[in-house]
């Protein structure tokens, strides 16, 4: 994380374009975006909560909640403004370095070499354990915005693994998932970021309280478990069993299952959420959230949406030739790329996509029968 923030201030340009570098600051309010506001506030949190960890010698809580938050960080704040400091934001720099110096500060008793490292490269400080404790109150508190992007986290992690589950990439864009949950209304100002990361044409939010799961064919399906079940039903394991899959089964007020007239106990079934086979053909898949609620993906493949799964597929390939060729981030290329007929066709068809994702200033895409895999030379323009 470091080194990434480094990278990227170092590489920063002056109003004129030299590339002077920017001197990140200390800030704590004054940020406009959300991704921005989310982290400090979260970091606010993680202070609290450390804080409260150690205050009660509970070591093993405080690097939970450290590993949680670096986890955010890394794998949300980070790549989700990965574009932000690209394009040189000052606010993101800014943010990124005080969630930095703050993380630690806090983890300072926790990892003392590596934070001590990190904070004197940062602040060209003395020593991270010369430092104060950091004041949390310093940091905005805004917990409906927390709440909402970890709603937000739980929808991308669960569309993530019904994609995986259906053996469709990520670089392969979808057409719609759809979202039932309780409060969708919170979370509309997040759809965009649902279908970015998701790589999704569009996002539906609905509130659970009027959509219900009949409305999208959803539906639940009863497994009974033989091997735990039948050591106490015995021959009559294969009523139950019959009575799960003719649909002579049912769930009490009281949660009691009973399948074929037999009641079954927790360890002896599961409850499976299926969408029911479509009339016309389409295909989804269905998760539920926690917390309460569902998602549906929709997971049929286009031809238009397999030319643009298989022209992001192109992006990465490019930018695994920049770096072979040994390129700086911000260098502009002419790309050419030798492929068959498929690959040539998807490329033109997305070409403002391909050059702007590889900073491409031209490209040619070029039929070549004999070519297996596609051959890519990429040549830096000079300025």
């Amino acid at each position: 994380m470091y080194s990434f923030f480094t990278l990227y201030t170092n590489a920063s340009h002056t109003v004129d374009g030299t590339a002077a570098g920017y001197d990140a600051k200390l800030r704590y309010d004054g940020y406009t975006d959300t991704m921005d506001q989310y982290l400090l506030a979260n970091t606010g949190d993680l202070v609290r909560n450390v804080t409260s960890s150690l205050d009660e010698y509970d070591i093993s809580g405080a690097c939970d909640e450290l590993r949680s938050y670096l986890d955010m960080l890394t794998n949300w704040y980070v790549r989700r403004s990965r574009q932000r400091f690209f394009d040189e934001n000052t606010d993101a720099f800014d943010a990124l370095y005080t969630a930095l110096e703050a993380v630690c500060r806090v983890s300072a008793s926790l990892l003392p070499l590596v934070s001590e490292e990190i904070w004197r490269g940062l602040t060209g400080g003395r020593s991270v354990h010369l430092a104060d404790w950091p004041e949390a109150s310093l940091f905005p508190a805004n917990p409906e915005l927390v709440e909402a992007m970890d709603r937000v986290q739980q929808i991308c992690s669960t569309g993530s693994s019904l994609r995986k589950a259906a053996n469709l990439r990520v670089r392969l864009p979808l057409q719609e998932l759809t979202v039932v949950a309780p409060g969708a209304d919170a979370l509309a100002g997040f759809a965009a970021v649902v279908a970015d990361e998701l790589n999704l044409r569009s996002v539906r939010l609905l509130d659970a309280a009027t959509a219900s799961p009949e409305e999208f064919g959803i539906e639940q399906k009863l497994v009974v478990n033989a091997r735990a079940a039948g050591p106490r039903l015995g021959k009559n394991v294969q009523q139950a069993i019959k009575g799960s899959k003719s649909g002579d089964w049912s769930v009490s007020d009281a949660g009691v299952v009973t399948a074929g007239g037999l009641e079954l106990e927790p360890q002896e079934y599961t409850l499976e959420t299926v969408v029911a086979e479509s009339a016309d053909g389409s295909s989804a898949a269905v998760a539920v959230l926690p917390g309460g609620g569902f998602v549906v993906l929709n997971t049929e493949v286009t031809p238009e949406l397999a030319a643009e799964g298989l022209a992001r597929d192109m992006v990465r390939a490019i930018q695994q030739a920049r770096k072979d060729a040994g390129l700086n981030v911000s260098d502009r290329i002419h790309t050419t790329v030798l492929a068959v007929h498929d690959v040539v066709d998807a490329l033109r068809a997305n070409e403002e996509l391909v050059k702007t994702e590889t900073l491409s200033l031209k490209l040619d895409p070029v039929v070549s029968g004999d070519a297996a895999e596609p051959q890519i030379t990429v040549t830096k323009i000079e300025a």
